[in-house]
């Protein structure tokens, strides 16, 4: 009789038992999975993160590459003005050696007697060398100033007179004393000239 009544007793603390062992096991689960949240939760945070740092480093990389580039670029520029300054300025000290050899030639064809049948040739000859000499140094960028008539120009003219005539209008050129050469548009001399001026008015002088 004893055992029919602990029957009952013992079922319903087993279920009991059973009951609470399948409780704790959800709850259990409900952790494990609320845990795998969390860890997911977390796992993207860090994604993110980095992610955002990959690409705040990216930007930078750029900015850095596009400020080499633009860096590249001007030092490029710089070296190509360099190169191109020096290329038509390198003959400058050269060809100011070369004047004086021009002048003289031209002294020889004007003082010479063109008339004179004895020296014509000779003449002749040294006139073909003055115009091949020029022809020579125009190749290399070498240009004439002769303003001869022109309006008088402080830049590229030096007055070394001036006279007062009716044949001419105020500051224009009445006589080239020597001529002037530019190289690549630098002035290596200024022509020596004769300028014209009004009876009551003069001309600047200054170069």
């Amino acid at each position: 009789m004893s055992d029919e009544q602990n029957k009952p007793v013992n079922e319903q603390e087993l279920e009991a038992e059973l009951g609470v062992d399948k409780e704790q096991t959800m709850t259990a689960d409900d952790l494990e999975q609320a845990m795998n949240e969390d860890e997911s939760m977390d796992r993207v945070a860090q994604l993110e993160a980095a992610l955002e740092v990959a690409n705040s480093t990216i930007e930078g990389q750029k900015d850095a590459v596009l400020r080499a580039r633009a860096d590249m670029e001007n030092a490029r520029r710089r070296a190509e003005q360099e190169v191109d300054k020096a290329r038509k300025f390198a003959l400058e000290r050269f060809a100011g050696e070369l004047l004086p050899v021009l002048d003289n030639l031209e002294r020889a064809i004007q003082g010479a007697d063109a008339e004179n049948e004895a020296i014509k040739p000779v003449v002749e000859g040294v006139d073909l060398t003055l115009k091949s000499f020029i022809n020579v140094v125009e190749k290399f960028g070498m240009v004439i100033v002769d303003p001869q008539g022109e309006a008088f120009n402080p830049e590229l003219h030096q007055a070394m007179s001036m006279q007062e005539t009716a044949d001419f209008a105020p500051n224009t050129v009445m006589a080239v004393m020597q001529k002037g050469y530019t190289l690549n548009g630098r002035l290596l001399r200024p022509a020596m000239v004769m300028v014209s001026r009004a009876a009551s008015g003069g001309v600047d002088t200054q170069v």
